[in-house]
C-alpha cells in the first residue's frame, strides 16, 4: 500500500513560507530513516542533526515523536505510522 503525504520541515529564510516535504511510503518507515532522507535533502540540517565524525544523531538535539522525547515512546528505530508527528529540538543554555 502506497500512502503519499505532505508535513512541514522548516521554512525558506528568505520567504517565511513553509518548506513542503512529500513523503512516500512502501510500508514501515523507521524514524532513523526519515531523519536521514530529510537531512540529506536539506545541508544544513544535515549539519545540525548528525555527529561529523561518527554519523549518530547529535547530544544537542532531542528527537521527539508525538510530543514524547526519544527513550520513552520511541528510539531511533522505532517505526512511524501516519500521523506521527516529529519535532527536533536543539539544546540551548542560558540564564
Amino acid at each position: 500500500m502506497l500512502a503519499v503525504w505532505y508535513e512541514t520541515v522548516g521554512y525558506d529564510r528568505k520567504t517565511g513560507k513553509p518548506l513542503p516535504e512529500t513523503l512516500q511510503r512502501l510500508g514501515l518507515d523507521w524514524l532513523a530513516e526519515v531523519l536521514k532522507r530529510f537531512s540529506a535533502r536539506h545541508p544544513e540540517l544535515d549539519r545540525a542533526l548528525w555527529e561529523p565524525s561518527t554519523r549518530e544523531l547529535g547530544s544537542h538535539i532531542e528527537v521527539l515523536v508525538n510530543d514524547a522525547v526519544l527513550g520513552i515512546s520511541h528510539t531511533l528505530d522505532s517505526p512511524l505510522r501516519p500521523g506521527d508527528r516529529i519535532s527536533l529540538v536543539g539544546a540551548f543554555m542560558g540564564g
